[in-house]
């Protein structure tokens, strides 16, 4: 568990995992606009690969003032062999404009940094703007307009 000023990251486990990538019933403790596409997809991957346990993993961002959750953060596995990992993000459509999407991918940089990776990456859908800025506010410069990099050195 990753814990931030105004969020609470928890790992995938794998009945976790299963209730998102099945999408119901709803819990009382998501949004009501969660689980969205883009964390069903990541729950049946994290499932796909064998549901690893440890930090590389896909996790569920919760807001601590409701302890509502709402949306998704997480490695696209370990680090590579030049120290390179990539992350991805998405909210529930209710929680964007808060600023949790950068305050979440900076608590991810932070553990990859504690952990040795040596880069963090990021890779967006082409003219998304609300998530280039996501990334501009966790610090990540732009390489390209798809490709983001943030040194964890």
């Amino acid at each position: 568990m990753i814990e931030t000023e105004r969020l609470v990251l928890r790992p995938y486990t794998p009945i976790l995992a299963a209730r998102i990538a099945d999408g119901a019933p709803r819990d009382p403790h998501w949004a009501d606009d969660y689980p969205f596409d883009g964390d069903q997809t990541a729950a049946r991957m994290y499932l796909q690969a064998g549901a690893p346990a440890g930090p590389w993993v896909p996790y569920t961002v919760e807001v601590r003032a409701s302890g509502l959750v709402v949306g998704g953060v997480g490695f696209h596995g370990a680090p590579d062999a030049s120290g390179t990992v990539e992350i991805g993000y998405g909210l529930a459509e209710s929680a964007r404009g808060h600023g949790y999407a950068a305050e979440a991918a900076s608590a991810l940089v932070a553990l990859a940094q504690r952990l040795g990776a040596r880069q963090v990456v990021a890779t967006l859908e082409y003219d998304n703007q609300p998530s280039a800025n996501v990334l501009r506010r966790a610090g990540f410069t732009e390489q390209s307009p798809l490709h983001w990099v943030r040194s964890a050195a």
